[in-house]
Formats: C-alpha cells, sequence, structure tokens
C-alpha cells in the first residue's frame, strides 16, 4: 500500500518544535539549519557533498551534547562515535550490517584540541567523507599479502566540542556557537525513556517523506542567496533543496539562515596563519608607506593588540619566521615574497616593499574595512 503524502513543511515544524523542547539554539537560523540537516542525513544519496554540522562552544555546559543527543534520535542509523578509531570509521561507513551510519562526534575537542596532537586519519576521514566518490585507499592484509583497499568514507557527521575545528573540517559545516542558557531560558528535561521514542517516531516520518520526495531533490541546483558561493554553497546546497521540496515558509527561513551563518562564519574566520599575516601588514604595519624594514615590521606587529604575533607558542614573532610565512607567497612577478635591502639613513637594512606584497594582498586578503586596496606602486596613474 501506497503511503500517504506527508506535508514535509508541516513534518519540519514538528522536528523544530521537538529541538526546541530540549535545545537552546543562539539564533533562529541554527534552529533551521538543524532542522534541514536532520531531515539530510534521510536524503544523503541524493547529493553531491554533505555538511557537517558542528555544535561549538567556549566553556562547557553549553548544551552542545544534548544537542547531539536529540539529532541521535532523528538520524538514520546513528554511530556514537567518541573514541572510535579511523580504521573503525572506514569500516562503518562501509556498511554496519548494510546500513551506512550517520556518525556523531561528541567531545571533537579531544581529538582535535591543543592537548591532543594532530590526528590526520580521523580529520583525513572526515575531510574525504563530505564528498560522494572520494573513496581513502588504505593497505590491508598481513606482512607482504597486502593489497589497496578502496574505503568510502561518505557519510553524513554531527560534531559537538569546545573551541573551534581545524579549518579543514570548520569549513564544511554548518557551524553552530552555543552558549550557556540564561536564567530566562526554559527548556523540557530531557528523560531518554520517555522522549526517545517521540524522536525515533519523528524519525521514521521523516524517512517515509525522504523516499517521496528524493526525486524532488536529487540534481537540483537550489537558488543561493546573493554572495554565497563556493564551499559555503556547496555546505548549504542540500539544505536548500531539502528546504524547497519541504515548501511552506522553509524555503525563505532557509536562506535567511544561510546568510545568517554564512556571515557570522566569516566574521568569526581570521583565516590561516599566514592570511593574517598579510592583512595585518596591509591595515596596521605598512599603511601609507612603500617599504619598512624588519626589524621595524616585527616590533610593530609584535606590538598589535588583539594578534598572535607576540606570542606564538611561547615566544614573539622573529625574523626567520615572518621570513618563512611570507616566502608562502608570490609576488606579482611569481616569485616567493623575500626581504629585500632598504637604504636608510646612510645604512642598508633588509625589509619589505608593499610592491612585492601588493598580488598576495589583493589575492587573499579580505577587503580593507574602510577603503580600497591601494593601487600597485607604479601604476597609480594609470587608466
Amino acid at each position: 500500500m501506497t503511503p500517504t503524502p506527508i506535508d514535509g513543511a508541516t513534518l519540519l515544524n514538528e522536528v523544530e518544535a521537538f529541538h526546541r523542547r530540549f535545545n537552546v539554539f543562539p539564533h533562529e537560523a541554527a534552529y533551521v539549519a538543524v532542522v534541514l540537516w536532520d531531515a539530510h542525513a534521510h536524503l544523503l544519496d541524493c547529493f553531491e557533498s554533505t555538511p557537517r554540522l558542528a555544535f561549538l562552544s567556549p566553556e562547557p555546559g553549553s548544551g552542545k551534547s544534548r544537542a547531539l543527543e536529540i539529532v541521535e534520535t532523528l538520524v538514520p542509523n546513528p554511530m556514537a562515535a567518541v573514541d572510535a578509531s579511523a580504521a573503525a570509521l572506514f569500516r562503518a561507513v562501509a556498511g554496519v550490517d548494510g546500513k551506512r551510519p550517520t556518525i556523531l562526534f561528541d567531545e571533537i575537542d579531544t581529538i582535535f584540541g591543543p592537548k591532543a596532537g594532530e590526528n590526520e586519519q580521523l580529520r583525513g576521514f572526515i575531510n574525504a567523507g563530505h564528498r560522494r566518490n572520494r573513496p581513502m585507499f588504505r593497505c590491508v592484509g598481513d606482512g607482504a599479502n597486502q593489497t589497496v583497499q578502496a574505503f568510502h568514507s561518505y557519510a553524513a557527521v554531527a560534531v559537538a566540542g569546545l573551541g573551534y575545528l581545524p579549518d579543514t573540517i570548520r569549513d564544511r559545516s554548518v557551524n553552530i556557537r552555543m552558549r550557556r542558557r540564561a536564567r530566562n531560558e526554559k527548556i523540557e528535561p530531557y528523560r531518554t525513556r520517555i522522549h526517545e521514542k517521540e524522536g525515533f517516531a519523528l524519525r521514521d516520518r521523516l524517512a517515509t517523506w525522504a523516499e517521496q520526495v528524493s526525486e524532488r531533490v536529487m540534481n537540483v541546483w537550489p537558488a543561493m542567496p546573493e554572495g554565497v558561493t563556493d564551499r559555503p554553497a556547496d555546505v548549504w546546497e542540500p539544505l536548500l533543496a531539502i528546504a524547497d521540496a519541504a515548501g511552506g515558509d522553509w524555503p525563505n527561513r532557509a536562506r535567511e539562515a544561510c546568510v545568517a551563518l554564512v556571515t557570522a562564519s566569516k566574521a568569526n574566520d581570521k583565516g590561516s596563519l599566514g592570511v593574517r599575516l598579510l592583512t595585518d601588514l596591509r591595515d596596521h604595519v605598512m599603511v601609507g608607506i612603500d617599504r619598512l624594514p624588519t626589524v621595524a615590521i616585527l616590533d610593530r606587529l609584535n606590538a598589535l593588540d588583539d594578534a598572535p604575533w607576540a606570542d606564538l607558542h611561547g615566544k614573539p614573532l622573529d625574523n626567520r619566521r615572518l621570513s618563512k610565512m611570507l616566502a608562502e607567497y608570490m609576488t606579482v612577478d611569481n616569485e616567493p615574497i623575500a626581504s629585500r635591502n632598504i637604504k636608510a639613513a646612510g645604512s642598508v637594512l633588509k625589509g619589505y616593499y608593499v610592491a612585492d606584497l601588493w598580488d598576495a594582498w589583493a589575492r587573499y586578503c579580505p577587503p580593507p574595512p574602510e577603503s580600497p586596496l591601494p593601487p600597485l606602486p607604479g601604476t597609480e596613474n594609470m587608466a
């Protein structure tokens, strides 16, 4: 018997109401994004990529684990992976009893935090699994009888933890910056034996609705809000497709949430340390001048408030580190940026020229806050 068609907008409203009973998110956009992410886990095979969902906060007690717990009741085949190894995850995604899991990482800071060291196997798994048909290859077998085997890694992943994620994972995620509840923010106490069944009932209806709309969300190209391109567009494309399929006010709410969360992510994203260095040189150090000795550059960088340069792993930025970082970028002539001689007060000092930095500024730095990028020295009068 054909299941009765489910009204997608009404169902998503009910999923949102379920979250609101137990979760206090920092803004309305977060509720929209989380509900759409729950639904997308049931439609994974319709998309070319799957966004990660990240509940992050600066302090414990901000509701991250509870948010992940509610998500767990709503997604297919949840797999708690607090201490799972990369090898276990490779095999799990290949199919546990023939079913691909939705992976839920709590306490992700213990894996990627500053005290945990690098964990490239797990980082590689989470990154590769963002896109379909990106298997990871590993040697399997004993001794000389090893063969190369492809492990599929495409799976929905939600994480919760303190601090920030590595850049490569953060950029593939819908990031929710959680905060502690205020005294006037009330939620219903969550009781697993009582409320888990309610979540499971919603999960089953999401699964049925997913079957009904799979052809409508597969291979579609939802209209993106203006300015949402590249990686943010990859993250939000599945969520917007689901909102469009649900109808009601979800298409508009989804695009408003997309703009809000992408804008917030950009505001919190200071880029890599190299981009931060380039940006600080442009906006704070070499303003209104065309060259500056290295010693003066270091003095100015290390004196900047709210900047990392005075304490890089316990030491201030020095000439060697500055030279190494800038050499990663190229001049307009495609040569590594390097110090050059600067004549000053009858002596010659090593330093850097705006002309050498200009191309890297134009390519990597965000727009200046108040004024356009100054013209490349020597081109001021060109039409």
